[in-house]
């Protein structure tokens, strides 16, 4: 997917397990068919996992997982990941890594939702209570190098270069209606208010669903503190008109009025990005991609 990329195998995990954690050598180690792009991921017997790093951009947002969850686990009304122990590169892994609790469930790409109005509610309280936490000592995402959290400006190179790749994947008039979303994001106030504990990327393989309902919410990897509006993105990848309007009555006291355009702007952006980056190596993230696309073409009709 990446350009300089490791490879990660069976092998390498088991080698890192038996080295590292020789209480653990005996478990099974399977690999997780997941279509994250920063991690690989091997459940480890019944009741953990590895996360192990497929680049070295990714090494930053582990290392703060296993700084911040701890602080924001107790705090939020969703399960979230609970890292176990920590390992450290080898000579044939070049890269730390972590041991995870496993949460049952599947994302909310491979699983149905049974009320999108119920999800609506859940990823509401979620941001109230992300939101609510003390954001001091939090990196920005400046000083981390990782983007999301901060105006969407930054993105505007690499949008215009998507948006010129995406003529042949999206019709003409579907390219000028994202092109116009995309500026109206741009021209939209900047928040203004305090920097919020911000989670980033509520994608569809971001959350975890158990018997049709949202009960957690995984990879904090882009979590940072700035504009909230970053958080809104659910309502297009996620929800359908009906709970999208819901979704915006509950949080509509908590942000700015631009909130919601900048928020177009982030779905947006995301889409057109991964539509032609992905197109032949994550079929996972294409439909991501598709989805937030459609979800906002329908919603200017």
């Amino acid at each position: 997917m990446h350009e300089h990329e490791v490879a990660v195998d069976e092998r390498t995990a088991r080698a890192l397990v038996r080295s590292q954690f020789p209480d653990l050598a005996d478990l099974p180690i399977e690999r997780f068919p997941s279509g994250g792009t920063e991690n690989a991921v091997f459940r480890l017997g019944d009741d953990l996992a590895l996360r192990l790093p497929l680049h070295e951009d990714a090494v930053s947002g582990l290392v703060k997982e296993i700084r911040w969850l701890p602080k924001l686990r107790p705090l939020i009304h969703l399960e979230v990941p609970e890292v176990r122990a920590t390992g450290v590169a080898t000579e044939d892994y070049p890269f730390p890594w972590a041991v995870v609790r496993w949460l049952d469930g599947a994302d909310a790409m491979s699983a149905t939702i049974t009320s999108l109005d119920e999800a609506a509610d859940t990823l509401a309280r979620f941001c109230t209570d992300l939101w609510s936490v003390d954001p001091a000592d939090v990196p920005s995402p400046e000083s981390e190098g990782f983007h999301r959290g901060q105006h969407l400006s930054y993105r505007d190179e690499s949008f215009r270069a998507a948006i010129r790749q995406c003529t042949d994947l999206l019709e003409p008039e579907e390219v000028r209606a994202l092109g116009r979303i995309w500026e109206e994001a741009l021209a939209a106030p900047r928040w203004s208010g305090p920097p919020r504990w911000v989670h980033t990327d509520l994608i569809p393989p971001n959350l975890l669903v158990r018997d049709g309902r949202v009960v957690g919410v995984l990879d904090f990897g882009g979590a940072a503190t700035g504009d909230p509006a970053w958080d809104l993105t659910p309502a297009w990848f996620v929800l359908d008109s009906a709970a999208r309007a819901r979704y915006r009555r509950l949080l509509e006291d908590r942000v700015d009025e631009g909130a919601w355009a900048r928020a177009r702007g982030a779905v947006v952006s995301q889409s057109v990005i991964a539509l032609p980056y992905y197109q032949r190596t994550n079929p996972t993230m294409v439909s991501v991609a598709r989805r937030g696309i459609e979800a906002l073409l329908s919603a200017t009709e």
